[in-house]
């Protein structure tokens, strides 16, 4: 069932959980669910890109993600590196980039200081280079909490010298400043709660949880999710 464009979210966001538990189920290393995990979530923006959503966050690696084991938490910013390093070395060799050409600018919400150096590099190029496109937005939340966003955000007025400041002054001092909040927000795997993801963004975001494991996760799967969200009655406080 084809959604009607003024029905669709402009920005969702994707907790995208599970790929452990996935791979466990299998007799798998988990790292195999992230990978697989990794492959969906090209496919799912590549969708949302085809069918006119503007903006898509994806919670790639939070800040309680720490607490992981180190092999794991390795194996996913590797993933995240060879994706990116290879984005940059096609514009680097062609300067055909293939996100430049489909105008996708490339976002990273988080504190990426504690990452690995090299992919602090290949995350702030691919930011450079996409900064001037504007037909699709893909944040990539990496060591992002909404806590930690938060007081970013304070700390960032507070040296500016303001001493009072309204919803908007924080809304701009956000990693997602002069974007929309997000409209849906989608949590794969069964949990249901936000796990620290955009707090203050999510205040009017539509929620939808489901119990399908990220890597399981299609675009049938989205369809009925945006179903589901066209249906829904948004009323921002008004009586209807």
């Amino acid at each position: 069932m084809k959604i009607k464009k003024d029905k669709l979210p402009i920005h969702i966001g994707f907790i995208m959980d599970g790929n452990g538990r996935w791979a466990t189920r299998r007799g798998l290393p988990r790292k195999m669910g992230h990978k697989k995990g990794a492959d969906v979530l090209e496919k799912i923006v590549d969708y949302c890109f085809e069918v006119g959503i503007k903006y898509v966050t994806c919670f790639a690696f939070s800040t309680e993600n720490w607490k992981r084991p180190q092999e794991e938490i390795d194996y996913i910013f590797g993933l995240l590196r060879d994706y990116i390093k290879k984005q940059n070395e096609k514009n680097a060799s062609s300067g055909n980039n293939e996100l430049k050409q489909r105008n996708i600018k490339i976002c990273v919400l988080g504190d990426i200081s504690k990452i690995p150096e090299d992919l602090q590099k290949e995350l702030e190029k691919i930011e450079k280079d996409t900064d001037n496109c504007d037909a699709f937005v893909l944040n990539i939340a990496m060591n992002y909490g909404g806590r930690d966003d938060i007081v970013n955000a304070v700390n960032t007025l507070i040296a500016s010298g303001k001493t009072k400041v309204n919803e908007q002054d924080i809304s701009n001092a956000l990693y997602t400043k002069g974007m929309p909040d997000p409209d849906f927000i989608i949590r794969t795997a069964g949990d249901i709660r936000l796990s620290n993801f955009m707090l203050y963004q999510s205040a009017y975001a539509e929620l939808y949880f489901t119990k399908t494991f990220w890597p399981d996760f299609s675009p049938k799967h989205l369809n009925k999710a945006l179903n589901s969200y066209a249906k829904r009655n948004r009323k921002f406080g008004k009586l209807n």
